[in-house]
């Protein structure tokens, strides 16, 4: 219901039920006196209509004020009542201001106002002699609770929802967040290794350039190559984040998840050799030694020992290969090394991989994008991995991954 409507609604109906009926009953009281009324029985019927009319006025500020709108329409509310005790309109705008009152939250103010003006009533009536019918005075009294009931169930039940939307929306953001942390996470493994790869290439053809110019040329025939897969990385990427969701994927969360995994299978499919070929399935170990090979160049020898039996599930292999990935990429970028090996190994139910070089170590390394990606992959997974120096030197990289985890 529009907001202008639960205003506007309330002060209408008050209006209607309660002024006309109390011009009516103050006309009638003045004509029955048979021109005999005085100024009193004129001041008396005023103030009636006056009163009548100040309830739905009142009502009109209960949206910013509700708790002061609350006593007000009580006061007037009591003085009717005893001002005309016997005759005139339910003043029904009571009701709607104990009401809107509970559902704002004056739940104070509703409760002392309505108290106050209950006890008043009954102790200045019986003050004043007036004769008040048991019966009415029971049939008020539960009006008003049931009143009091009705603003608090609506008040409850707004404070359920507006908690159930908070919790939706910090659910949304945190599931946006983390599918999020997912694709920076895959166009930095993506990315860093390809910029890598280039950086190296690059220094190999400006080494080999005049001494031997057909290995500078295989050099700038890689770097164009690599450039254009993580060109083509970043188009891709983009191109899913700019579009919009499809009709069956309408979260938003979904939509990055889509985006992500495109990113790294597309990545897959140009690994194995099929730049143009379309989406197969994403990186696993069988690529690992492709990778290993276009790691490796005069100046660093790479080894790879697998010692895996069994295949663990695809989730893993994806795990280890990009793990295997960005170790290389900070060997080639950071390490100085002239060897590295990477092992695949099986303890119980647990994989080993471990990547160690002969480089310079670092003592204390700090845990930046590739470290805190290759960390979080593992724990994704529920394993775990460490990174630090090896005991004979270089640096080293221990992940350790459970094998019998599903995607």
């Amino acid at each position: 219901m529009p907001r202008l409507a639960v205003l506007l609604i309330p002060v209408i109906l008050s209006f209607v039920v309660q002024v006309p009926a109390a011009v009516f009953f103050s006309v009638s009281s003045l004509r029955a006196g048979n021109g005999r009324a005085g100024d009193g029985d004129i001041a008396t019927a005023a103030l009636a209509i006056g009163l009548a009319l100040l309830g739905p006025l009142a009502l009109l500020a209960s949206r910013r004020f509700p708790g002061p709108v609350v006593a007000l329409v009580t006061a007037a509310a009591t003085t009717d009542l005893l001002v005309a005790p016997d005759h005139g309109p339910p003043y029904i705008s009571l009701a709607f201001a104990i009401v809107l009152g509970m559902a704002r939250g004056a739940r104070v103010w509703a409760f002392a106002s309505v108290a106050a003006g209950w006890l008043l009533c009954v102790t200045i009536g019986a003050a004043i002699g007036l004769d008040w019918n048991p019966f009415r005075i029971v049939a008020t009294t539960i009006g008003i609770v049931i009143c009091l009931g009705i603003g608090g169930v609506i008040r409850s039940r707004r404070e359920r929802m507006s908690a159930f939307r908070a919790e939706s929306s910090r659910r949304r953001l945190s599931a946006e967040q983390a599918e999020r942390v997912r694709i920076a996470r895959e166009l930095h493994d993506v990315l860093a290794h390809s910029l890598s790869q280039i950086n190296v290439q690059a220094s190999v053809g400006l080494h080999l350039a005049e001494q031997q110019p057909e290995r500078a040329r295989e050099a700038l025939a890689n770097i164009k190559v690599t450039s254009k897969d993580a060109l083509d990385d970043v188009r891709q990427v983009l191109g899913m984040l700019r579009a919009e969701p499809e009709s069956g994927e309408r979260d938003e969360s979904a939509h990055f998840a889509h985006a992500a995994d495109s990113v790294a299978l597309a990545h897959s499919a140009r690994q194995a050799g099929a730049p143009d070929a379309p989406l197969t399935p994403q990186a696993d170990l069988a690529q690992l030694p492709a990778l290993v090979a276009r790691v490796a160049h005069p100046g660093l020898s790479v080894r790879l020992d697998d010692g895996l039996t069994v295949q663990p599930p695809g989730a893993v292999q994806f795990a280890v290969y990009r793990i295997v990935q960005e170790s290389l990429t900070n060997v080639v970028r950071h390490a100085a090394a002239s060897e590295v090996r990477v092992s695949l190994a099986e303890e119980g139910d647990t994989i080993v991989v471990t990547v160690a070089d002969d480089g310079r170590g670092a003592n204390d390394p700090v845990p930046g994008g590739g470290l805190l990606g290759m960390r979080e992959r593992a724990e994704l997974i529920g394993g775990s991995l460490d990174a630090g120096p090896g005991p004979r030197g270089g640096f080293r990289v221990v992940a350790r991954l459970p094998r019998g985890v599903e995607r």
